[in-house]
Parts: structure tokens; C-alpha cells; sequence
């Protein structure tokens, strides 16, 4: 392999573990307060980004199959921080979206997860988030347009960061 290669590898490497550190960050936040699970605080961001959706739509976003997202409305609906009414094309559908509770939930969300990223980059300063901002949003719109129309994922620090209002 060339030098060229094992730097790639090693790249994609570094961004794994960076997504294994963010999602065990999430984990820790969850288990300290045992509210919604991180997996229906993504959902829900996802619908506060969007806003109203179907099921399959959120599904298709998300890159999970229908039943995933089927089980986790159901949870958001029990709980209060998702509101469902049918589609008005199709009574069979429904459409989602978030409710007032649930923005609330989802600002203290975005709350724990700055004050966590906050005390991790404590030491690093403006100029130096923007240029790995800049680096990473470039390598990521490349990856996309390698995928194709399909690569339609967020990350979970994308999902949190459109969490608010």
C-alpha cells in the first residue's frame, strides 16, 4: 500500500473512533438521566430539522427499515413529544411531527451534549473548529457524491446541533 492509502485508512479510522467517542458521550448522558433513549433523541432532531414527515420518509433519512421507526413514533407518541395526524391524501398515512414537550426535550438534549463537546474542545479555539469544520464538511460532500442520491445520512452531532428552535 502507499502512503497515500494508509493515510485514508487511517483517516477513516480516526472518524470512527470520533463517532464511537460521540455516541459513548450520548450513552453517558442517557444513563445519568434514563429520559428518552439517544437513538429517539435522533428522530426526533431529524423531524425538528425537517419538520412533519411519514413514517417512511423519516425511515428513508434516517437509513433504517420502516419497523425501527414505526416502534420509536410509537414511544415519541406515548411520551408526548411527537404529534401524528393522517395524511390528508391518504387517510391510511400518517404525518409526524414534533410537539411543544418534545422541543423542550430536545433543547435540554442539545443543552448536554454542547456542555459535553464544550468540556472536550475546551482547548481548541475558534479557528481551529472552523478549519476541521471546513475539512470534514468538504471529505463528507465528496463521500456523498461518490454514494450517490442514497447517501442521504445524518450524524448524531447533526441531528443535535438542528435540535433547537
Amino acid at each position: 500500500m502507499s502512503a497515500e492509502d494508509d493515510s485514508r485508512i487511517e483517516l477513516m479510522r480516526q472518524l470512527k473512533a470520533a463517532s464511537q467517542l460521540q455516541q459513548a458521550g450520548l450513552t453517558q448522558i442517557w444513563q445519568a438521566e434514563r429520559g428518552m433513549h439517544p437513538a429517539a433523541v435522533h428522530l426526533l432532531s431529524d423531524l425538528a430539522k425537517h419538520g412533519e414527515a411519514r413514517p417512511s420518509e423519516l425511515a428513508k433519512r434516517r437509513m433504517v427499515d420502516i419497523s425501527v421507526v414505526s416502534r420509536q413514533i410509537s414511544q415519541l407518541s406515548e411520551s408526548g413529544l411527537i404529534n401524528r395526524r393522517p395524511a390528508p391524501e391518504d387517510g391510511r398515512a400518517s404525518l409526524v411531527q414534533v410537539s411543544e414537550k418534545g422541543r423542550e426535550e430536545l433543547a435540554r438534549w442539545r443543552a448536554r451534549y454542547l456542555e459535553f463537546m464544550g468540556h472536550a474542545l475546551d482547548d481548541w479555539d475558534e479557528a481551529r473548529l472552523s478549519q476541521l469544520i471546513e475539512l470534514l464538511s468538504a471529505m463528507n460532500d465528496d463521500l456523498r457524491d461518490t454514494l450517490g442520491p442514497q447517501a442521504n445520512c445524518q450524524s448524531p452531532a447533526d441531528d443535535l446541533a438542528h435540535a433547537r428552535k
